[in-house]
């Protein structure tokens, strides 16, 4: 919070339009080529409004990696209070994770933009979703139906990320399939692969 500011006050709505044009700004221009000049302008405020919430461009930048990254662990942690075992309750439990990431990535484009694809951060962000869904990978004991594919689950689960990234790019963002489709086929693709798993 701002010092001196109360939530809710003008203070506040100013921090929030700052976030609003400096995603805005990021994501059109990029980092480099955005000036804190830039965005005071297109929030209408004062440069001394500035720093009275960031301490630089760089800060800033950082605020919204860190607010993306908050919203895809938030998405990724949520467990359901009954875990399903093995191939049924992943597929389940996978297809409607991706579905919400996929909402909340059409609903933040601009975000999405900085924090997954452009970001120096968003190798981060790429990695611990790699971590997250091997965890739920081992949560559902599906470690050894993984291992059919004669591949080690990291490089499995490091493809499907891959492919997760480039869906968002071709299909999702460019709004060609809706997130509940397009989740189902990419986890379908990867996990339901009824020659391998029927006999296990």
């Amino acid at each position: 919070m701002a010092r001196g500011r109360k939530i809710n006050s003008n203070g506040e709505r100013s921090k929030q339009l700052l976030l609003e044009k400096a995603v805005e700004l990021f994501s059109e221009k990029g980092y480099h080529d955005t000036k804190i000049s830039d965005i005071v302008k297109a929030a209408n405020v004062t440069q001394p409004t500035f720093y009275l919430y960031f301490e630089s461009k760089d800060s800033l930048y950082n605020d919204l990696n860190k607010r993306f990254q908050r919203g895809f662990d938030e998405i990724m942690s949520k467990h359901s209070e009954e875990v399903v075992k093995g191939i049924e309750g992943l597929v389940r439990t996978l297809k409607q994770k991706i579905k919400m990431l996929f909402v909340y990535i059409l609903e933040n484009p601009k975000l999405t933009k900085i924090g997954l694809f452009e970001s120096e951060q968003s190798v981060i962000v790429k990695s611990q979703l790699t971590q997250q869904l091997i965890s739920l990978i081992h949560l559902h004991d599906c470690e050894h139906l993984l291992q059919l594919y004669s591949v080690d689950i990291n490089v499995a689960v490091d493809s499907f990320v891959g492919s997760l990234e480039r869906l968002i790019l071709t299909t999702l963002l460019e709004q060609k399939k809706l997130p509940c489709e397009l989740a189902n086929e990419l986890i379908n693709l990867y996990f339901l692969r009824e020659d391998k798993y029927k006999h296990v």
